[in-house]
């Protein structure tokens, strides 16, 4: 049994480390199937890192402004015609 948490926490490690280096959870369960790691090793490893990365992501507390512009239109552009206003 201490030699499977041990595991446990060495996988955690691995992949928090090359997914911060931004390989893709994909490539890195692949990686870890191809050298004979369980698939429920790999997915519980997998989740305990995804919470670990998110507890140290910053937590945004201002939302983004988004500004609107309108430009009008200039003497000579004329409004576009639609599809079917080409067509007849």
């Amino acid at each position: 049994m201490f030699k499977k948490r041990n595991l446990l926490l060495d996988l955690t490690e691995y992949l928090r480390k090359n997914l911060r280096k931004g390989y893709t959870k994909e490539s890195l369960r692949w990686a870890l199937l191809n050298q004979g790691y369980s698939k429920l090793e790999i997915e519980k490893a997998l989740q305990r890192a995804d919470k670990e990365l998110a507890d140290e992501a910053p937590i945004l507390k201002t939302k983004p402004e988004i500004e609107h512009k309108i430009t009008p239109l200039y003497e000579d552009q004329k409004p576009k015609k639609s599809f079917f206003g080409r067509w007849f």
